[in-house]
């Protein structure tokens, strides 16, 4: 029978929540539970930068119906706890993960989760977010069915748990193997090494296809007894296979006796978790590995300095650039070891990654990590590339090593394009364009390129394109993404060929409705025709006023198709104050953070506000960037307007905050904004500083007035990436009426 006791721990104060002299931690600014209400999707467990354990609490399941609040496995307004798994997804639109689950407990709770009515018909526990804690690298709460407090943090591929016990002659873990944010098992095995060992796997699908994970799993007290859970039966066998294991190991502890585990992760195998163990964390100093996960994460945090306008926003944005930072994740051993996207065994000279949601990242995530972490960032275009050798396909979604076909277009072009073109050479450039001429030019699933070739847009009669329009629109600016790549490399033909047919948005644009609209195969429009009706067929998560604008490769060219730049501004300025819940929108959970049928918490809107400034209206930019900054991105669990999705929502805030935007995310060129901070200071991986002042900010004085770079005036609409890199001072004095 179980145990309750109940009672609030006050909020400890983080070990290093301050550097020698009382200077902030920057960690201190962190509030994981920022978007882990409301849709944020994001979780608060502890993990280093990109690493491949996100070790933290899991309060529902994808089986409880909700799936889309349980994305990350963890969501605010849950008052019980299922246990601690070790992978988790950050801000994705669809759950999976929550691989290894472990659970303390006392007593007899039996194999099954139970229900969170009532805790007592299974292992899961109640907790109170009064006791609970996390800062990047370390969670804390306490499991109040049990009167054991838990504590977990991390290194690349270890979880590490500590957990305070009360007095019980029957104490232990449940590892449930048969857990996770997808559909169920296909696999899993668990056994005992020694009486302080157990290592396993466990396969499963769901979302993604199919992945796997090894593990070790260590305890500092010896186990007295062994139970394992084989597909519903219990016995005292010390291993199990089948397709859902399970296995509880039992010692006695005294009161406040701390129990700690070691949990290693691989994808290569068993013994691989092993090495990744004693390579990582080889000793028992809690402590130790926390303050070290805490370091790690301040020389991150440490990239960008700022003076925010308040406490708010200085949390709001330190936030952000943690999310920013927790995917994709590794992949490989501490050896090099994984098993490929090929299902067969490697080994690689340097760290590889998996969780690519590139529909979303290639926007503003990519180009964010080009400035300030490009050597993170070149391990992702190999990974990229290293999936097109083993396979055959460059990845366009992917998650655990598969490809997942859940967006359209082939986002990973403009993220190896980008790096190359602002100067990474540490992948090989031939490799690299055989990946993306072959995804531009070979058909698959998601693409026929001979009959876009053919009508110069992809039919919304065509099998395949129930979202003709975006596909197109997004096609357009890989075959930029192309160009700019094939000129670079001295492909002058194919240079030639990927940067006319990057104009075929023009082929969808109806000059009666001056809106992107899809047609059939014979050229005839899509009749009838609703431009604000949501979900039509030829859209992407949006309508035809949202995706009009997404002509990222042109934006004067889109321009130009209006009679004058003034009739372009009266037809964007509608966009903002149609009211969209008249034709469906607000009620699907793609589209979000509304300012009228915008839908900031979507990404196509992402780059919209800036497209203003291109057409000389650069005050309309700054009144609704501001307006975003007060109303949609909040201090609180439930302060993001839309899924954070794997740091982008996050950089288009930093990006953002610094006044300018990528909205020709490899064009090397940004579109000035207006600033939201007073300073912030870049950080740059060549060791110069670039430094954004915003003389007079304030509530009042959100228009720009005068830019000056390095003293100069600037009379341009964009600042360059070279710029940036070169280091120097961006100055913008800030006013109170539009210029």
């Amino acid at each position: 029978m179980k145990k309750a006791t109940f009672f609030l721990i006050g909020l400890a104060v983080l070990a290093a929540g301050c550097k020698p002299g009382g200077e902030a931690s920057l960690t201190s600014y962190v509030d994981p539970f920022i978007g882990t209400g409301g849709f944020g999707h994001t979780h608060p467990s502890a993990q280093l930068p990109f690493s491949m354990v996100q070790v933290g609490p899991n309060t529902d399941d994808s089986k409880s119906g909700k799936q889309w609040e349980h994305c990350s496995g963890y969501h605010y307004d849950e008052k019980t706890i299922i246990g601690f798994s070790h992978t988790h997804l950050s801000g994705t639109g669809c759950e999976d993960m929550g691989d290894i689950l472990i659970m303390p407990v006392t007593g007899e709770p039996g194999f099954v989760q139970g229900k969170k009515e009532d805790t007592s018909t299974g292992y899961r526990s109640c907790f109170s977010h009064d006791s609970e804690e996390a800062h990047p690298g370390y969670y804390k709460v306490k499991l109040d069915d049990y009167n054991v407090v838990a504590e977990m943090t991390a290194s690349p591929r270890v979880g590490f748990h500590r957990y305070t016990f009360p007095q019980s002659a029957d104490a232990g873990f449940i590892i449930d193997l048969g857990f996770g944010e997808d559909d169920g098992n296909i696999a899993s095995h668990i056994k005992t090494v020694d009486n302080q060992t157990v290592t396993g796997f466990r396969r499963s699908h769901g979302f993604v296809d199919d992945h796997h994970y090894y593990f070790t799993a260590k305890f500092s007290v010896p186990f007295e007894s062994v139970e394992t859970y084989v597909d519903g039966e219990v016995s005292d066998a010390k291993e199990a296979a089948g397709v859902v294991t399970k296995m509880r190991v039992r010692f006695a502890t005294k009161e406040n006796q701390e129990v700690l585990v070691k949990v290693a992760l691989s994808t290569f195998n068993e013994e691989g978790a092993a090495r990744n163990l004693e390579a990582e964390i080889p000793g028992w100093d809690f402590d130790a590995v926390r303050k070290n996960a805490d370091d790690i994460w301040n020389t991150y945090l440490g990239k960008v300095e700022i003076k925010a306008r308040n406490d708010e926003e200085r949390t709001t944005f330190y936030t952000g650039l943690y999310h920013s930072l927790i995917m994709p994740n590794l992949v490989t051993d501490v050896d090099g070891s994984y098993v490929g996207w090929d299902r067969k065994e490697h080994k690689s000279a340097r760290n590889l990654y998996t969780n690519f949601s590139l529909w979303d990242t290639y926007r503003a995530e990519h180009p964010f990590l080009e400035i300030l972490y490009p050597d993170d960032n070149s391990g992702f275009v190999e990974s990229l590339i290293e999936r097109h050798r083993q396979t055959g396909l460059l990845v366009t979604n992917e998650y655990g090593l598969c490809e997942t076909w859940c967006m359209i277009g082939n986002h990973a072009v403009p993220v190896i394009a980008d790096a190359y073109i602002k100067g990474d050479r540490s992948f090989n450039a031939d490799d690299a364009w055989d990946a993306v001429k072959h995804a531009m030019t070979t058909d698959h699933n998601k693409s026929d390129w001979s009959n876009y070739d053919k009508l110069g847009y992809f039919p919304n009669d065509d099998k395949y394109y129930d979202e003709s329009v975006s596909r197109t629109m997004e096609a357009c600016y890989n075959d930029y993404c192309a160009a700019v790549f094939a000129k670079a490399l001295g492909k002058e033909d194919d240079y030639r060929f990927f940067l006319d047919r990057s104009q075929n948005y023009r082929n969808l644009f109806d000059k009666e409705y001056k809106l992107a609209r899809g047609r059939n195969d014979k050229g005839q429009w899509r009749t009838p025709f609703e431009p604000r009706g949501y979900r039509q067929r030829d859209y992407t998560e949006g309508n035809a006023w949202q995706y009009t604008w997404h002509v990222q490769n042109d934006p004067m060219g889109l321009i130009g198709l209006f009679d004058s730049k003034e009739e372009f501004v009266n037809k964007l300025d509608s966009l903002y104050f149609i009211d969209s819940s008249a034709f469906g929108m607000s009620s699907d959970h793609n589209i979000s953070g509304m300012i009228g049928t915008y839908a900031h918490g979507n990404e196509p809107s992402h780059h919209i506000a800036y497209l203003y400034t291109l057409a000389g209206h650069p005050e309309k930019t700054a009144e609704v960037v501001r307006e975003v900054f007060d109303k949609l991105y909040m201090p609180a669990p439930d302060g993001l307007c839309g899924n954070d999705d794997c740091g982008q929502m996050s950089c288009w805030y930093m990006f953002s905050a610094f006044g300018f935007y990528p909205v020709n995310p490899i064009s090397g060129e940004y579109v000035f904004g207006a600033p939201q901070l007073h300073e912030a200071t870049l950080h740059l991986p060549n060791g110069k500083t670039f430094s954004i002042k915003a003389n007079g900010l304030s509530e009042e004085n959100k228009f720009v007035g005068e830019i000056r770079l390095n003293g100069k005036k600037v009379d341009y609409t964009t600042i360059r990436y070279d710029d940036i890199m070169a280091g120097g001072t961006l100055e913008y004095d800030m006013i109170s009426s539009a210029r």
